[in-house]
């Protein structure tokens, strides 16, 4: 029996909770996160979460460590160590970064998992068994110096595409198109530069021209995707779909189920997806209730979403959609909300080329909260962006010190020295009393639907407008002059302007969760700002109101030159 959650709504009507499965990109386990990560999509993740907990909604927000890619095996040979020894040293930065940072997995888990490989198992008998994997001898290059077969990413060359010189062998980066290592020109071996021979090897394949026909019908469904998510996919599949081969030669993976194939692992684009499956059902064992999965996987009320980077488009608007169609009774994906890259100095953040801000520096001398603000302002949903320590200055200064903080530590102050730290008591309302009550009554409500949409620079727009809002109110009505002349008046603009900051507190919540705890507090509220909901609570006159502190710090103009030294010296 399903337990049900019941939303505020008018009298006599009733309304049932949703069911929101988010799955979040899986990062390599092969170096730091850098913020090129968090604009791609865990900020992004964290805010949609957030906001439908909120609301009452029921939340599944999975993802984890990927162990099994070819970027570990790649960094340990750098390293002179084992793949797992590089997964043990990054993923518990991983987690560090998520618990200091606020995103708020419900699980965070691992490919390494013997979950993971029964789920992956599953998956790939029953594809098998459909007669929708077979196997056949393939061309793939073989370095005659290292003596193995070359997976994808030991291979670069040159984009048959697009013409980028640096291309990988399993996707270019610069085009977005997946491929295969053969099909790129000027082929070398990524770790000795030898230029390869092209052998055969037998592999399974996944027969995805077979379900290209179903794909397709399907996305074309989904006018409600991202146009960028919408036209690349279409596109790609409008080109028609080649068979991909889903094994590799290496001994560092998920097992093939089958004897025979001891020296193949099953790859990591085809194993990693199966992750958002496995991890839901790692899950519900882990709540005493292993059934639970199926309520955001079977039930066809579920919306399932998907956050991550632009490069990473294919693999969840086409192959893993491939996939669940292929094995049948799954929800296939909602939304692909996508982000584009926020990019450093006109380029990619780049592990290799040392050009990054890795977000573990970043929390050693910095609160969460304004990169979390940055990041949702300058979220590239539709285009890239860029990142720079001065603009990150200017809208913390700006925005949230000037404009909001500063908005929520003057009335409270005021409440404090004048009014006994008690809410005041409202004595008739003018015009411009109702108009911002108007507008801090429908802030839930239209943040709310841009948030819905995965619109989120709007949607912290918005909320930002509410700010600016009260911030004229108060000009206008000047509480400090009518002190001393109308006390009624001053309590009715303070508790007016009170009103704003808790509906602030509710609609910025998704996006700065520290500061919008803290604020909880100082309107003297018990429990947590989860705890509230989404809907606005006016303040009661007479409730007591703790001592107020500062919502944020004020940065030095002088931080962006030293932040920008210091990324040089890194990319020496």
């Amino acid at each position: 029996m399903l337990e049900w959650n019941w939303l505020c709504a008018p009298q006599g009507v009733t309304i049932m909770a949703e069911k929101i499965f988010i799955g979040v990109a899986w990062p390599y386990t092969n170096g730091y996160l850098h913020l090129g990560h968090l604009a791609g999509c865990y900020v992004a993740a964290d805010i949609f979460a957030r906001y439908h907990r909120l609301k009452g909604n029921r939340v599944l927000m999975v993802s984890g460590s990927d162990q099994h890619g070819t970027p570990i095996t790649i960094t340990a040979e750098e390293e002179g160590i084992t793949p797992q020894e590089v997964v043990d040293k990054y993923r518990k930065s991983q987690l560090e970064v998520w618990d200091r940072l606020g995103i708020s997995f419900d699980l965070f888990t691992t490919t390494g998992t013997a979950n993971h490989r029964e789920v992956v198992h599953d998956l790939f008998l029953v594809l098998l068994k459909k007669g929708l994997l077979y196997t056949a001898t393939t061309p793939l290059p073989y370095c005659p110096k290292d003596r193995r077969f070359l997976p994808d990413r030991y291979v670069e060359g040159t984009c048959p595409f697009c013409g980028n010189p640096g291309a990988r062998g399993d996707q270019c980066d610069q085009c977005g198109k997946p491929m295969n290592p053969v099909d790129l020109r000027d082929l070398r071996c990524r770790l000795c530069g030898t230029a390869p021979e092209i052998r055969g090897s037998e592999h399974f394949f996944l027969k995805l021209s077979a379900l290209r026909d179903q794909v397709l019908a399907w996305v074309r469904q989904n006018r409600h995707w991202r146009p960028t998510v919408l036209n690349f996919t279409l596109r790609y599949l409008e080109e028609g779909l080649h068979d991909r081969a889903i094994t590799r030669d290496i001994d560092w993976g998920v097992a093939v189920p089958l004897s025979g194939y001891v020296d193949k692992r099953i790859y990591v684009w085809f194993e990693a997806v199966i992750g958002y499956l496995s991890a839901s059902k790692e899950w519900a064992r882990l709540q005493g209730q292993p059934e639970a999965w199926r309520e955001f996987w079977q039930d066809t009320t579920a919306r399932s979403y998907y956050f991550l980077g632009k490069d990473n488009i294919p693999f969840h608007t086409i192959i893993w959609p491939a996939m669940l169609l292929g094995y049948g009774g799954l929800n296939l994906p909602y939304d692909v909300p996508a982000n584009e890259f926020m990019n450093l100095g006109g380029g990619k953040f780049s592990k290799s080329q040392h050009r990054a801000v890795w977000v573990p520096d970043y929390l050693e001398r910095y609160e969460p909260d304004p990169l979390r603000y940055y990041m949702a302002a300058n979220m590239p949903e539709t285009s890239d962006t860029e990142f720079t320590w001065e603009e990150f200055v200017r809208r913390n200064n700006d925005e949230l010190v000037a404009t909001y903080g500063n908005l929520v530590h003057r009335v409270l102050t005021m409440v404090q020295r004048n009014f006994a730290g008690t809410v005041p008591e409202p004595a008739g309302l003018d015009e411009q009393d109702l108009a911002l009550l108007h507008q801090a009554e429908r802030a839930p409500e239209e943040v709310g639907g841009h948030l819905g949409l995965c619109n989120f620079r709007q949607a912290l727009g918005t909320a930002m407008a509410l700010a600016q809002a009260a911030n004229r109110y108060l000009d206008f009505k000047a509480p400090w002059r009518t002190l001393r002349q109308d006390r009624l008046r001053t309590g009715t603009t303070l508790w007016v302007a009170l009103v704003a900051i808790s509906a602030l507190k509710t609609v910025t919540a998704p996006f700065l969760p520290f500061s919008a705890q803290a604020l909880h507090r100082f309107l003297g509220l018990p429990g947590s700002v989860e705890d509230a909901g989404w809907s606005l609570k006016r303040p009661v006159s007479g409730s007591p109101l703790p001592e107020p502190k500062a919502l944020f710090t004020k940065l030095d103009d002088s931080l962006a030159e030293a932040e920008n030294a210091r990324l040089v010296v890194q990319a020496r």
